[in-house]
């Protein structure tokens, strides 16, 4: 490590147009949906879900699928309804849920159509040194959410943030989802949400992709499910201002990512666990 990150001269805070804040003063943000759209009426299903799950309680929402998984293990697998099927869907989800919605992006092209439908824009991990799409992604204005890639360390996340901020733009979100060694796992390293916290800008911990077991199944990436509540707690304590959960009406039966997302029966419990640390931390 080359020293101490450098603090952020501003406050750590970015806003989500029209809807409300991430960072410092706020409350916790969850970021939760399918890991990718199955279809108009299973979104809709699951942003309803997610809406009444988040009534009454302090947290922000902020509705996450994507409309095409590129990275996938084989071939075979299947990736989702498309950009433009996928983006009238999730606009869909915005208009009847008044929740903003956030999408993972693969090129500067797809960047310039999704951040003029979504509030945020997600960089992929493994994209995050992609530095025409962080920069394309960046020029939308709507708030960058990136993640810092399996194979970095969190203080190379400096390099990242600094493509976007000469692109115009300090609404940065930086998600760490696990580091990886190899060997079909992810290793947390919890030092890595100060460490991003350190650059000025919020941070978010991805507790669902951080329990991947990558090609553990062959074909397919495996994961433990069971550990997602013991990292998303860990996360909170160290920090983090918001939360990202793959969430689904019956995880075992997703197109994607079936072994470690939640089922939406889990999340009010795992909520209220987790408000409990960020009232006190």
């Amino acid at each position: 490590m080359n020293g101490k990150p450098k603090e952020g001269i501003l406050k750590r805070h970015v806003e989500v147009d029209g809807f409300f804040g991430i960072g410092e003063g706020e409350p916790l943000t969850i970021i939760s949906g399918p890991c990718v759209i199955e279809g108009e009426d299973s979104a809709l299903r699951a942003a309803e879900r997610l809406k009444k799950i988040m009534e009454g309680r302090p947290c922000n929402l902020i509705y996450k699928s994507s409309y095409d998984k590129a990275n996938r293990s084989s071939v075979h697998s299947y990736r989702g309804p498309s950009l433009d099927g996928g983006l009238r869907i999730l606009e869909r989800v915005r208009r009847e849920f008044n929740m903003p919605i956030v999408t993972d992006v693969h090129s500067p092209e797809e960047a310039e159509i999704v951040g003029a439908v979504c509030d945020m824009v997600q960089v992929p991990a493994f994209l995050c040194r992609q530095t025409d799409l962080v920069c394309a992604a960046a020029k939308t204005g709507k708030v960058v959410s990136v993640k810092k890639g399996q194979f970095l360390s969190p203080w190379d996340m400096k390099n990242v943030i600094e493509k976007i901020v000469e692109s115009g733009n300090r609404r940065i979100l930086t998600i760490d989802r696990g580091t990886s060694f190899g060997y079909n796992n992810l290793v947390s390293d919890f030092r890595a949400i100060p460490v991003m916290a350190g650059f000025g800008f919020p941070t978010c911990f991805d507790a669902t992709h951080s329990v991947q077991l990558p090609g553990s199944l062959g074909a397919e990436t495996g994961g433990q499910r069971e550990f997602i509540l013991n990292l998303a707690k860990a996360a909170v304590v160290v920090g983090v201002d918001a939360l990202f959960f793959e969430a689904h009406e019956s995880p075992d039966h997703a197109k994607c990512d079936a072994s470690s997302m939640l089922s939406f029966d889990q999340l009010p419990d795992f909520l209220d666990a987790l408000q409990r640390i960020f009232e006190v931390r």
